[in-house]
């Protein structure tokens, strides 16, 4: 409640969590069926949440980073892969409205699509490059015959494939050598998923491949020319990774407090919350959630209300995701550690929670790359 910025925010958070509590009942046979959350994604569009960073002139909800975050958090409480997934959507749409360095006829005519419904997530990851905030140059080809862009080249980690209307796919263009970012629908000919996406956590992601075969784009699709060279400008969106694994720790920790002060063996005259150990660690808990959204919140504030300091506060944004996402996997630990062997049953969602919030450490940034970031910050 302390992170609340305005009653305005408050309502429409309390509303967002009549609209998803069901996908908490969806998890269990979610994660069992390796499936995607088809009836997830259909009440999130019902509710219009994919448009809550689309502004309000483009027919959206003109939702701010700290909205975002707020919303990523309570989604993953209830489903993680759910809030995961549709927050490579909603945040690409919030760096969008942002940079704005499209130009206008073609950002009109997408902006439009995504106002009628569409969802678009960034195809940037390959298995021969590894993640591209590492800076190899992508194996996808985009090669100019005629008046056209014919795209060849296979992504890995296409999240929300199985309902994504709109890819913007990274490819090399040997004609510019440049990167370049081309706007390519999935009904375009030559677009097929894969689906290789066979994992233990985050299953319902849907991040299969996308698999680019001689696809034919007219000149206009060609909508960002790049330096790989260049240094990247950072991207305070991505901050939705850190909000969704903290959200996992938050049903984490509320699994493990109700539990504690309903489990009463007969070997004690009470419930467990009263032993001491239980105490101490649900107290450690508390704190370690207490820093994550303090860390995490204030820096999306300041990101909002100080834009001259951005490059400064740059710095941060991987830190964030470091510090969030290891005390996420930390809470998560300790709450599988008050209710015991109970937590590794099938049936219980905290053995979920373990595996899914694991997939933390290899979203991006990277901790060994913050890390180093960090560092010379502070030699040089």
């Amino acid at each position: 409640m302390l992170f609340f910025q305005s009653q305005k925010q408050k309502e429409y958070i309390q509303k967002l969590e009549k609209a998803i509590q069901c996908f908490a009942d969806r998890a269990e046979a979610l994660d069992a069926s390796n499936g995607f959350p088809f009836e997830n994604m259909k009440d999130l569009k019902d509710f219009g949440y994919p448009k809550l960073t689309l502004a309000k002139e483009d027919g959206g909800y003109g939702g701010t980073l700290y909205d975002f975050l707020l919303c990523q958090e309570k989604i993953a409480e209830y489903c993680g892969p759910t809030a995961l997934g549709i927050g490579w959507h909603v945040g690409t749409v919030l760096s969008l409205m942002e940079k704005k360095s499209w130009e206008k006829g073609i950002m009109k005519e997408l902006l439009k699509e995504i106002s009628a419904g569409a969802l678009i997530n960034t195809a940037a990851s390959e298995a021969g490059t590894g993640s591209p905030t590492r800076g190899g140059r992508p194996e996808t080809i985009a090669i100019k015959r005629g008046e056209q862009w014919i795209l060849n080249g296979r992504k890995t980690f296409t999240t929300l494939s199985p309902v994504l209307d709109i890819f913007l796919v990274t490819a090399w263009v040997p004609e510019d050598e440049l990167l370049g970012t081309f706007l390519v629908h999935h009904d375009r000919i030559g677009v097929e998923i894969e689906e290789t996406w066979d994992m233990i956590s985050m299953q319902g992601t849907g991040s299969h491949d996308l698999v680019l075969k001689d696809v034919s784009l007219p000149e206009k699709y060609y909508v960002q020319k790049s330096n790989p060279l260049e240094k990247r400008k950072p991207d305070a969106w991505l901050l939705h990774i850190p909000a969704c694994y903290l959200g996992i720790a938050v049903a984490a920790r509320n699994y493990a407090v109700e539990f504690a002060k309903t489990y009463s063996p007969n070997s004690l005259p009470g419930p467990i919350r009263d032993l001491p150990n239980v105490q101490r660690t649900i107290g450690e808990m508390e704190l370690e959630l207490s820093e994550a959204r303090h860390f995490l919140y204030s820096v999306a504030e300041k990101w909002e209300r100080q834009p001259d300091d951005r490059e400064e506060l740059a710095k941060q944004l991987g830190a964030v995701k470091l510090s969030v996402v290891n005390k996420a996997i930390s809470i998560v630990d300790k709450a599988m550690r008050v209710v015991g062997a109970k937590s590794l049953q099938r049936q219980n969602p905290l053995q979920r929670y373990y595996r899914d919030v694991r997939a933390g450490l290899h979203n991006p940034p990277m901790d060994d790359a913050t890390i180093t970031l960090l560092a010379k910050s502070a030699l040089y």
